[in-house]
């Protein structure tokens, strides 16, 4: 009976220690999860106040604005991630633009964040421009729907886009936009477009088909498989009379004065679907359709690399010269803009195209651990930051200030062309071919720390189950 008592006593102590265990186990694999979901894609303008983190697993850093030093070098413009809150004001309106902007403050605050002062021209090929374009379709669609016209008179749209203007730059927009995006008033005439009426406009076009393929823009087969895109070209050729002289068997696709007209006549398609759309549902619309536009060019500028291809023409293996001239040319493609993930894969490849046209033929972007994201402005110093590929928005903070995200595949190393020729290259599958995922040994992720704990909690809690039973 003594034994029986010492071994059951012993068992009690077992089975505490072990249930202890276990709990103190649970608690830190919740740490660990904790750590590995801490999301490292959001890049905040406060980046700056402090030294990266060396697991490149974060979150956003949240200042305080009372906390923020002053910039030490006044006479300077500030760096892209240096925390920057927009200066607010009553902006200076014309008085002669007949339209009430408070029905329109929520699309004109998302692209005054969008278009901010210190990021205007880092994000405008994918965030503010297409944004800023989308504001304008949809001001045009409002404006018209108390009128038969689908278009402004010129001296009304001087009026109203410099009083857009004015607005977004009161709300912290850079007030360079209209050269930044290459836009100005006569976007809002209809051009060259003969027909800018909604009667004559609702007899050419099937506006039933129109609005079913845009009213709702899938963004994931968009792009590859257009549904909306094909409905406005079609409204558009009729419109502007191209395709009734196509019909006639005219040669007109060489004519730059129909292609200016088609073009102006999709504006005047986009402002008829502002007309008949909720502005959100319009703006997610536009949107897509731009994302689905930028993301077939890179708008990269690239010199001729010639101290590239003498540095690296006869390597074969990885080379002190030719990486320090190539990590060099990248360094100075850096500074241009923060691009997305397959904008990168078309730069990429164009880039090093270009190489291979100057007898480069070894990857050199493997000899050299290029990655996509070296194609992007530098976020956290030696950490790259491409944009996703779906339309994606600066946000504004009053803590941290401007802040985007970033994609979470950009450590995936870059596609080095087949041939000098970049003809061949597509993102929609099946015909696409990506670059390979990058491995846990290529990410140095430490995200897999908590994976044996997740495995040996129901082995321990299984041995206890059993002790109980027993």
């Amino acid at each position: 009976m003594d034994c029986f008592q010492t071994v059951s006593r012993l068992k009690g102590s077992l089975c505490q220690q072990l249930i202890l265990f276990i709990l103190w186990l649970s608690s830190f694999q919740d740490v660990v999860t904790l750590q590995t979901l801490l999301d490292p894609s959001h890049v905040s303008s406060t980046s700056e106040l402090a030294n990266p983190p060396s697991t490149g697993l974060f979150e956003p850093i949240e200042i305080s604005p009372a906390v923020i030093p002053r910039y030490p070098y006044p006479g300077e413009s500030l760096p892209p991630m240096y925390p920057t809150f927009p200066r607010t004001y009553e902006p200076n309106l014309t008085g002669r633009c007949p339209v009430n902007f408070s029905a329109l403050s929520n699309i004109m605050g998302k692209t005054a964040s969008d278009c901010s002062l210190p990021l205007a021209a880092l994000v405008g090929n994918v965030i503010c421009c297409p944004q800023l374009g989308s504001l304008l379709h949809i001001f045009q669609g409002y404006y018209s729907i108390n009128s038969d016209m689908l278009v402004l008179r010129n001296a009304v749209a001087n009026d109203c886009f410099s009083d857009i203007i004015s607005i977004l730059a009161s709300r912290g927009a850079n007030s360079t936009i209209p050269t930044v995006c290459t836009v100005k008033s006569s976007n809002l005439t209809g051009g060259s477009c003969p027909v800018k009426d909604v009667n004559t406009f609702e007899k050419m076009v099937n506006t039933s088909k129109l609005l079913e393929a845009c009213s709702t823009v899938d963004p994931l087969k968009e792009c590859c498989r257009p549904v909306c895109q094909p409905a406005i070209m079609e409204a558009a050729l009729k419109i502007s009379g191209t395709q009734m002289m196509l019909n006639e068997n005219k040669n007109v696709i060489g004519e730059t004065t129909h292609i200016d007209a088609i073009n102006d006549c999709k504006g005047v398609i986009y402002s008829y679907l502002s007309r008949k759309l909720p502005p959100d549902a319009a703006n997610t619309a536009f949107r897509i359709l731009s994302a689905c536009k930028v993301n077939k060019v890179c708008p990269l500028e690239f010199n001729q690399p010639l101290e590239v291809i003498k540095a690296c023409r006869n390597v074969a293996a990885p080379s002190p010269s030719c990486c320090s001239s190539l990590n060099t040319y990248i360094a100075g493609i850096q500074k241009q803009m923060l691009i997305t993930n397959k904008q990168a894969i078309i730069c990429a490849t164009m880039f090093g195209s270009m190489l291979r046209k100057g007898g480069v033929m070894t990857n050199v972007y493997e000899l050299c651990d290029v990655d996509l994201k070296d194609f992007s402005i530098q976020a956290y110093g030696q950490q790259g930051c491409l944009l996703r590929s779906l339309p994606a928005d600066v946000v504004f903070d009053n803590s941290t200030g401007y802040s985007f995200t970033c994609d979470l595949t950009d450590n995936i190393a870059a596609p080095w062309p087949s041939s000098s020729s970049m003809s061949s290259l597509s993102l929609c599958a099946p015909e696409m071919s990506l670059p390979a995922l990058p491995t846990s040994e290529t990410l140095k992720n430490p995200g897999c720390h908590g994976c044996m704990l997740e495995i040996w909690v129901p082995i321990f809690s299984f041995f206890v189950f059993s002790t109980f039973l027993y």
